[in-house]
Parts: structure tokens; C-alpha cells; sequence
């Protein structure tokens, strides 16, 4: 009977053993699984922060292209104004060229006025450019968007 004891008694502490090391790594693995927790909820509120960062740059570049786009719309309607000027100067100075008084002034004036056209020109074409590269970024910010998605997709799909 003493003998069946201390083996029993032998079982019973191989046992605690074994239950206080079990406990040791359920107690690990717990802690192992809220780092994991408060890892992933971190990670959520990056992704989180980034999508509103870019949709503000969204935001941004849209009003940015919206005003590109009046601009571009003031400058070809001035460039329209301008050019009827031309036609008109060049009517005027036709009109004194055949009159041949005030020849000089009306070169100067259609001068003037083809300095002034060819600089709204340029400046609706830099407008343009602007008003496209403005597109091109709202393009690229779109792609982000839907690749950002697609990331949250396959995020939750692995998990």
C-alpha cells in the first residue's frame, strides 16, 4: 500500500508538472494573442489614417483640377477675345494700309495685340498641362484606392 502511494504520489506531481507547464504556455500563448490583437488593431488604425490621407489628397486634387479647369476655360475664352482683337486689328490695319495713314501705329497695334495673344497661348497651354497632370494624379490616386482594397480583401481572407 505504501508502495501503490508513492507511486500515486509520483503520478500526482508528474501531473502538477505537467499542468503547471501547460499553464505556463497557455499563459504565453494568451499573451502571445493580445500582442497579435493590439498588433492588428495598430496596423487597422495606419491603414485607416492612410485611406483618410489620401482621400484628402483626393479632395485636394479634385478642387485643384476643378479650379485648373476654370482657369483653362478663362483663358480660352480670352484667348477667343484676343484673337477676335487680332482679326480686328488686322482688318484695321489693312483698312489703313490701304488708306496708308497711321500705318505705323496699326502695326504696332496689331504687334501688341499678337504679343498679348501668343502669351495667353502660352499661358492656356501651361494651364492645360496643368489641368492634365491634375487628372493623371487623381488617376493614380483612384488606383491606390482600389489596390488598398484589394490588400483589406486579401487581409481578411487570410486570417
Amino acid at each position: 500500500l505504501k508502495e501503490e502511494n508513492a507511486v500515486l504520489r509520483s503520478k500526482i506531481n508528474k501531473l502538477q508538472i505537467l499542468s503547471e507547464t501547460q499553464a505556463d504556455k497557455m499563459r504565453k500563448l494568451e499573451k502571445k494573442l493580445e500582442e497579435n490583437k493590439i498588433k492588428e488593431e495598430k496596423e487597422a488604425q495606419d491603414l485607416e489614417a492612410m485611406v483618410q490621407h489620401v482621400e484628402q489628397n483626393l479632395q485636394l486634387m479634385t478642387k485643384r483640377a476643378a479650379k485648373a479647369e476654370n482657369s483653362a476655360a478663362k483663358l480660352r475664352q480670352e484667348n477667343a477675345q484676343l484673337q477676335a482683337e487680332l482679326s480686328s486689328s488686322r482688318l484695321e490695319n489693312e483698312a489703313l494700309r490701304a488708306g496708308q495713314a497711321g500705318l505705323a501705329a496699326a502695326r504696332q497695334n496689331a504687334e501688341v495685340a499678337l504679343q498679348h495673344l501668343l502669351q495667353v497661348t502660352t499661358s492656356s497651354r501651361a494651364s492645360i498641362r496643368q489641368l492634365l497632370s491634375g487628372a493623371e494624379s487623381l488617376q493614380l490616386i483612384a488606383d491606390l484606392l482600389k489596390s488598398i482594397d484589394r490588400i483589406s480583401e486579401v487581409s481578411e481572407d487570410g486570417q
